[in-house]
């Protein structure tokens, strides 16, 4: 989908190599959903000849339950296909400079078009031959990207020279823990059972070894595709470090930078292939839970059935305009992490207590997706799927209440584990599974906080944001003295005068103070102030000025001092390589102080008496010290 080549390569420009486990774990999820999962929707779906994933987690068809479960489908599905649309938009703004309201219009256009063309059918076999245009893209970019950024030699090094957490496979500011973060993933693969897209072309399989063979060539298309796309985001980082670099346009943007015009048409052919692909599919989805569950008196009518996919693309496309006026609202990845997470915490649940047996009433159905659906969007407005993906909450919420309801509720069947009855033998065995799973987390838990890079520990952090930079400076004098010049003199300082080790010394302070030494001929006679000037400072960094003035100074950097008390879209890490003084402070600093002496008297009576100037100066050290404040919009 437009996830795969604009929010899973945003996703992976920020982490570096961290992001792996979002690929490894959730295929691994996927394939537990392939195996186990999706063997019981195949079987039910051709026994009780259902179409949609709200038929499926009801009794009957027009159940409330099943309203409900369509009802939110949609809800999610609109999301999703808004993320495609937004895909969409943002490839032709970088690839075409058109606007992302453009593109998401003509995005728009399509999934009707693809829609109305031929159905679920056409869908499916469109999804075929957009597949192969995704990876010959994919491959053709990989490859040219590895051959700019210096093979993956190069790219390691030039990784760990932006970010040493850019190059660590674990990740920083998990505040929750790496088990739930893990987790989190591993519901996310889980929970693509849990979209009706999906489940609506595992009803169409005939056969359980159907379902094998599509499995085969699931695994088999998409291992290599997520292998792609982990080194197109890198090489997307190492050659694209602007602070105000969107990273989800890395892909695009790299494609413009590195192939010809042939290629980048591929790459945009690529682009819209999966987004589109995937657009439509949601569409007809939403359309069959509408026209199946909500409405099923619809189903039959055929021009009320394309009104119904009009009005849902349609939807789906406001969404997608409406997050370009929204702060984050147009981020691939943040919709797509919403949506998808969000539909396997609501349907996962109930598809797997139905697996074992257990025939939840309509009441239980829907307390369990209402609590999903609650401890998703709660966990999503508390700003928590930052760290933990709401497939957690979801599911657990989801989990919660059907316990609790099986335990309080006499409408509900007592034994939550359907037709699996727990004796007092195996209920000692999952209590002694328990306690060996919580030491291996606690083992897991204990070795993160030991090994996982620390972001704070010299600002390597690589996640793009907005940032309040506030900062003091400290002024160390190295050098001062008073000289009496009559013409130019030189004078010295060095920076080993004081201890700098602990220091962020990011510029220096020149100070010039003189007093005129002219004697009167006369009480009446004018007097002329001396010029003073004055030039030099370290290696490049150099510092002048003149003038009659009696105080004069200079301040010279060589950091972007102007960051300072103000806000800034970019990485921790790149913000501290802007301020950091290095070592250009170190060494010895050299001035040249000149005198041009201007001498007045009482004309033409007599002249004042003037050769020289006593000139006082003072060299000093700048030193920074700054602290970063993210900005939550």
């Amino acid at each position: 989908s437009g996830y795969m080549f604009i929010g899973f390569i945003g996703f992976i420009y920020l982490m570096g190599y961290s992001a792996i486990w979002i690929g490894v774990i959730s295929t691994i999820g996927q394939f537990v959903a392939w195996a186990w999962l999706y063997k019981f929707i195949q079987k039910e779906g051709n026994e009780r000849g259902l179409r949609s994933l709200s038929s499926l987690v009801a009794e009957k068809a027009g159940a409330p339950e099943a309203k409900l479960a369509a009802v939110l489908s949609v809800f999610f599905l609109a999301i999703y296909a808004a993320a495609q649309l937004t895909a969409g938009g943002k490839a032709l703004f970088v690839m075409l400079n058109w606007p992302e309201l453009v593109g998401i219009l003509i995005g728009f256009v399509l999934v009707v078009a693809y829609c109305y063309a031929g159905g679920i059918r056409a869908s499916i076999w469109t999804d075929a031959a957009q597949s192969c245009v995704m990876i010959v893209g994919s491959v053709i970019l990989c490859w040219v990207a590895l051959g700019n950024v210096g093979g993956f030699s190069g790219m390691h090094e030039n990784l760990e020279s932006q970010s040493a957490t850019l190059v660590n496979f674990l990740p920083t500011d998990i505040s929750l823990g790496i088990s739930l973060y893990f987790v989190a993933f591993f519901l996310g693969g889980l929970g693509v059972a849990g979209q009706p897209q999906v489940v609506s072309r595992v009803m169409t399989l005939k056969s359980d070894k159907d379902r094998k063979q599509a499995m085969i060539w699931f695994f088999v298309w998409q291992t290599p595709f997520i292998a792609l796309m982990f080194i197109v985001g890198l090489a997307s980082r190492v050659l694209f470090t602007d602070g105000d670099f969107d990273a989800e346009l890395g892909l695009p943007a790299l494609a413009m930078d590195t192939l010809p015009a042939l290629g980048v048409g591929m790459i945009l052919a690529s682009i819209f292939a999966a987004t589109m692909s995937t657009a439509d599919s949601q569409v007809l989805a939403c359309t069959a839970a509408i026209t199946d569950d909500i409405k099923p008196e619809w189903r039959e009518d055929h021009k009320t059935t394309k009104k119904v996919t009009l009005y849902v693309a349609a939807a789906a496309t406001l969404i997608s305009i409406a997050g370009l006026y929204i702060p984050g609202g147009d981020s691939v990845f943040t919709l797509v992490v919403l949506a998808v997470y969000g539909l396997g915490g609501i349907f996962v649940p109930l598809l797997i207590i139905r697996w074992m047996g257990y025939k939840p009433d309509s009441f239980h159905s829907i307390v369990m997706m209402i609590s999903a659906f609650t401890g998703v969007i709660i966990w999503t407005l508390l700003g928590l799927g930052e760290d933990v993906f709401p497939s957690v909450p979801g599911v657990g919420a989801a989990f919660t209440s059907h316990i609790v309801m099986c335990l309080m509720r006499n409408d509900s069947a007592s034994n939550p584990f359907g037709r699996f009855e727990i004796t007092p033998d195996q209920r000692k065995k999952f209590t002694t599974f328990g306690v060996i799973a919580l030491c291996f987390v606690g083992v897991a838990e204990g070795a993160f906080a030991t090994y996982a890079p620390d972001s704070d520990g010299g600002g390597n952090d690589g996640k793009v944001a907005m940032y309040q930079i506030d900062g003091n400076y400290t002024y160390y004098e190295i050098g001062s003295g008073t000289e009496v010049i009559s013409d130019s003199a030189q004078v010295s300082a060095s920076s080993d005068s004081v201890d700098v080790s602990e220091l962020n010394i990011v510029g220096f302070l020149i100070q010039i103070a003189h007093i005129d030494n002219e004697e009167a001929c006369l009480v009446t006679a004018n007097t002329e102030d001396d010029e003073v000037a004055y030039e030099g400072g370290i290696q490049e960094y150099l510092a002048n000025n003149s003038g009659t003035q009696a105080l004069m100074d200079s301040s010279i950097f060589w950091i972007e001092s102007e960051l300072i008390g103000s806000s800034d879209e970019d990485s921790p890490s790149s913000i501290d390589d802007r301020l950091s003084g290095g070592d250009v402070g170190l060494g010895e600093y050299t001035f040249t102080i000149s005198v041009n002496v201007n001498s007045g008297g009482q004309p033409p009576i007599c002249q004042n008496g003037d050769t020289d100037e006593s000139v006082d100066w003072r060299i000093s050290l700048i030193a920074l010290d700054y602290t970063l404040t993210e900005i939550k919009s």
